[in-house]
Parts: C-alpha cells; sequence; structure tokens
C-alpha cells in the first residue's frame, strides 16, 4: 500500500494573517504599483508579465521557488525579497511592515482556487 505525502497544509489550516486587512492590502497593492511586474487576481492593470502571475498563490507550496509557504515569510519576501532571497529579481519594497501583511491578507484572500 501506498502512503500519500502532501507538500502544503490541509485547507483547514489555510495561511492566516490576524490582524492583517486584505482590503486595505489591495489599496497598498495599487499605490505600491505591484501590478507593473504581476498579474494578480482582482487587480484590473496593469497585468506586469516580469513577475509570476500571483493567482494561485494560496495553494502553492513554496514562494519563490525556494522559501515555505507561510504568512510570516510571504509578508517578508513581500517587503524585502533580496534579504531572504539573494539574486532574486523582486526588490525591496517600499512598504511598511503592516503594508506587507496587508498584501499577503489580500493574495492568500484572493489567490486560493
Amino acid at each position: 500500500m501506498l502512503g500519500v505525502v502532501a507538500c502544503k497544509a490541509p485547507p483547514d489550516q489555510r495561511q492566516f494573517l490576524p490582524q492583517a486587512n486584505a482590503a486595505q492590502g489591495k489599496i497598498a497593492i495599487e499605490s505600491a504599483g505591484c501590478g507593473a511586474c504581476h498579474t494578480m487576481p482582482g487587480i484590473r492593470w496593469p497585468k506586469g508579465k516580469v513577475g509570476p502571475n500571483l493567482e494561485g498563490l494560496a495553494d502553492r507550496a513554496l514562494i519563490a521557488g525556494v522559501l515555505p509557504n507561510r504568512p510570516d515569510v510571504l509578508a517578508a519576501y513581500i517587503r524585502n525579497a533580496p534579504s531572504l532571497v539573494p539574486g532574486s529579481g523582486m526588490p525591496a519594497m517600499p512598504i511598511t511592515q503592516n503594508e506587507a501583511r496587508d498584501i499577503a491578507a489580500y493574495l492568500y484572500e484572493q489567490g486560493g482556487e
């Protein structure tokens, strides 16, 4: 008999960011210009192609192909990707820690299947 191996948490343990505000995350995404590089659910324009499409982000096992997809890691990556993944094509963003948490909450809320 073969066992089943899972790469991500079951649906009842989805990403959760206490005190984050997904609606404010959308505003921060638009203000920071994230759409210049990424296509994201709920962001109509622009639809950048430089960075990865972030649709389905909540269902991915890894961030940037190397980091565990956890809320704290995603917020830190959004704010300063090069500090976590040297050589990353994503620059450090001029946003606050709260804005990064809000953006992560928005991406998890909108980016699942």
